[in-house]
């Protein structure tokens, strides 16, 4: 007897066959054990004070911050519900996260039905450049302002 979850609905999930279920629903489960793991030690664990999470290399060898500097104490004051510490130590990321779940959405959507236009139409090249000038901004910015 074969386990197909979707089975019973074919026009709910029009590219589920027999071999890719299990495989789905695996890849789903190890994705969210991962997200609540690392979210359970970013919301125990201080970056700031842990020896155990890593620093920058960019700043430790240029002294100058990346864009992604920070990020590890903006989940962390995320996670506890402080938003302007957040904001303080990376607000790129802030303002990222909508834009990251809207990406993580359109995944969802493209692997249930491949002819959706929602992926194509957040993913297109113009967005993806805009978003690349935008970090590229954001890294001159930080470092000639101290943000």
């Amino acid at each position: 007897m074969t386990f197909l979850p979707f089975s019973t609905i074919p026009y709910l999930c029009p590219i589920m066959d027999k071999s890719r279920p299990i495989r789905t629903i695996l890849y789903v489960a190890f994705v969210m054990a991962g997200l609540i793991a690392g979210s359970v030690i970013y919301f125990t664990y201080n970056p700031v004070e842990s020896v155990w999470f890593p620093k920058c290399p960019f700043l430790l060898l240029t002294g100058l911050k990346c864009p992604g500097c920070g990020s590890q104490r903006t989940i962390h004051a995320l996670l506890h519900g402080d938003i302007q510490a957040a904001f303080r130590y990376n607000t790129l990321l802030v303002f990222s996260i909508p834009y990251i779940i809207l990406l993580v959405c359109a995944k969802i959507v493209h692997f249930f039905y491949p002819a959706s236009v929602f992926p194509e139409k957040i993913q297109k090249a113009c967005i993806i450049w805009f978003y690349f000038a935008l970090v590229i901004l954001f890294w001159i910015t930080r470092n000639i302002w101290d943000f």
